[in-house]
């Protein structure tokens, strides 16, 4: 058996409530002026005050700057704010931009350098301040990742920040806090923690454990993920897709991503979309590409997505769990296509010469792809 290692947030408090541990692991990991780091729809709407309302006795502040897509300089603002507050802790009410700023600040702050070093490869030298995750969307599993992923809008890239010492001290996912998601932010996060489920399950980078969490996850999500757009307060649904982003992450944070990631960086980072929109965009197109590689890995993604296979080829199978890829991004509206966000045809070259060059996802990916071929799929992909 292959030799292989299992990295998770030090503490996962899950179900419906969960919100109601707060207090107790704020103590735990003796907080005292927490920064709640957000965006202003989550405190417009009163999300945040539900959090407050599970600190009394805190001193604490509040970060409300976080975007979709957060951009570097984002990172830098909640810093500022982290050391003028005289803050010691972090916690992370939001989707992945909002978990990804706290991860990132967590251990900036205890950074002697610039931003810019920390992108380097081992370059966090040590546990930055804790962190508590809350998640507000389910699908991008950053509450139990060791990842940041912010936009370079210089570079027109997506960078990642990647170190153990990202991990969040204690993850906290109660469904509750999901039924605010716009029916748009339901479909692209939902898809998001699909390819992260199929990308881990393929990944050269497998294991016996990610494997079982990503199917747990894709089977969970094919029928969930309707339910959930259909039906916004369907609450065991809104449950499952909680769950289901929380085995992805850990299927991904351990097992990686792969080319799909690596193409929806150059797309996401020049044209501002959504992380989980570009994936979904690229998704069966790469999947498509990727099957002859595991024909047998691909039939199960099949029976997990709910095909029937059993009489099938290991090829036909293997299109079966693409046409179901492509039926459920459809089922939740997610637009076909690079040419429906007006992205110039005679950008793909330099897209697939950038997307080559993100090496560090690209060894994950079961077929090795040459810059001609990634601009083959993104043209597949227009």
């Amino acid at each position: 058996m292959t030799i292989s290692e299992f990295k998770v947030a030090n503490k996962l408090i899950t179900g419906e409530g969960a919100t109601e541990k707060l207090y107790e692991e704020a103590l735990r990991l003796h907080m005292k002026n927490p920064l709640i780091v957000t965006d202003t729809i989550l405190l417009e709407i009163g999300v945040v005050d539900q959090i407050k309302e599970k600190l009394k006795g805190f001193s604490h502040g509040v970060y409300s700057g976080v975007k979709p897509e957060p951009e570097i300089v984002l990172v830098e603002e909640c810093r500022s704010v982290f050391i003028e507050g005289n803050h010691d802790s972090v916690i992370a009410v939001g989707g992945g931009s909002a978990i990804d700023i706290a991860k990132s600040v967590s251990v900036y702050v205890k950074h002697l350098g610039n931003i810019e070093d920390l992108f380097e490869s081992n370059a966090v030298l040590e546990k930055g301040v804790p962190v508590i995750a809350i998640p507000t969307t389910a699908g991008t599993g950053s509450e139990v990742t060791n990842i940041a992923i912010l936009s370079d809008k210089e570079a027109q890239l997506k960078r990642g920040i990647v170190s153990n010492y990202l991990l969040p001290d204690v993850a906290i996912v109660a469904p509750e806090m999901t039924l605010t998601m716009p029916k748009g932010v339901t479909a692209a996060s939902g898809i998001d923690a699909l390819v992260h489920a199929i990308e881990a399950y393929i990944s050269t980078n497998s294991s016996p454990i990610t494997d079982n969490l990503a199917l747990g996850a894709m089977k969970l999500i094919a029928v969930n993920l309707p339910i959930a757009y259909q039906e916004p307060n369907n609450m065991k649904a809104r449950e499952n897709m909680a769950t289901a982003s929380l085995m992805a992450g850990m299927a991904f944070g351990n097992a990686g991503v792969a080319a799909v990631h690596a193409l929806a960086y150059p797309l996401g980072g020049r044209f501002q979309i959504a992380h989980g929109v570009s994936n979904a965009l690229l998704l069966p197109y790469v999947m498509d590409w990727n099957k002859t590689s595991c024909l047998d890995r691909f039939r199960n993604i099949a029976e997990a997505l709910g095909e029937s296979v059993s009489n099938l080829s290991d090829r036909e199978s293997a299109d079966r769990a693409v046409d179901a890829m492509r039926r459920l991004c459809e089922t939740v509206d997610i637009p076909k296509g690079m040419r429906h966000f007006n992205v110039p045809e005679e950008v793909i070259p330099s897209m697939a010469e950038d997307a080559f060059k993100i090496d560090r996802l690209l060894k994950n990916n079961p077929r090795v792809l040459s810059v001609q071929e990634i601009e083959e799929i993104y043209r597949s992909a227009y």
